[in-house]
């Protein structure tokens, strides 16, 4: 009987086999995209980290940054659900550029509001 593998072994094993197939096949566009969502995310982390820590004076303020940071990684989620291979069988009427045109027009939206939220 063979003794079976640690489960943290197993686990470093699954982490590795994800990475290296999420390297070679993936398309340099959603590494992008998953990039900037990256970004995003740790960016929302600082700010409420900061808000905790240090203050939230001006509260408004928090809000605008902080909507905005949430609500562009939202609009770049659904623009990397639209652009990803295999997305024929759900956005079979728009194409790779209005999904894109979409998302720019949404964005220009978004900080404009949080533009004005700030005060």
């Amino acid at each position: 009987m063979s003794s079976p593998t640690p489960p943290s072994s197993q686990l470093s094993n699954s982490f590795t086999t994800l990475i290296n197939n999420y390297k070679t096949t993936t398309g340099a566009r959603i590494k992008l995209i998953d990039t900037f969502l990256l970004f995003l995310l740790l960016s929302g982390v600082l700010q409420m980290a900061y808000r905790i820590v240090v203050t939230s004076y001006p509260y408004n303020a928090f809000l605008g940054g902080f909507g905005a940071t949430a609500g562009q990684f939202v609009l770049l989620a659904g623009l990397r659900a639209q652009v990803s291979p295999g997305r024929d069988s759900e956005f079979k009427l728009v194409s790779q550029e209005r999904a894109f045109a979409d998302f720019c027009a949404a964005s220009v939206v978004l900080h404009v509001f949080a533009y004005n939220f700030l005060g």
